[in-house]
């Protein structure tokens, strides 16, 4: 019991941040293909061990191909968007997830009329 408790001690205090905080118009990342919208939720944590951020991908807007080096979650929860690793495409709707392995080359175009929002988590890389 007293071990838990010092452990739990020693956790730093949770942050909160609020999307509108964190919140930037932006060409995306790999490529700056169209605009995007980006809430880059984890930069302002501090001793962060991953990313995690949405971004709001505009009409006609991708993350452009890029190897990753670590493995790298898209989950859709607005719009669609046709995913790519490695060469292989997949079409992404809300509710679906693509799990990037790392050493792949992915990246991620939206598709049809509305904007293509997705959640996106990775570790922060060992270079950050």
């Amino acid at each position: 019991m007293i071990l838990s408790l010092l452990l739990a001690a020693a956790a730093p205090a949770m942050v909160i941040v609020e999307e509108k905080s964190v919140v930037r118009r932006e060409p995306p990342p790999h490529g700056k293909i169209g605009m995007s919208t980006a809430y880059r939720i984890s930069d302002v944590v501090p001793n962060r061990t991953m990313e995690f951020r949405k971004r709001e991908l505009h009409v006609g807007a991708a993350i452009g191909e890029h190897i990753i080096d670590h493995d790298e979650v898209y989950y859709a929860i607005g719009g669609e968007g046709e995913v790519v690793s490695d060469g292989r495409k997949a079409r992404l709707k809300p509710g679906m997830a693509a799990y990037l392995y790392s050493g792949a080359n992915v990246g991620i175009k939206q598709i049809g009329k509305q904007r293509l929002v997705l959640i996106i988590a990775y570790p922060v890389s060992a270079k950050h």
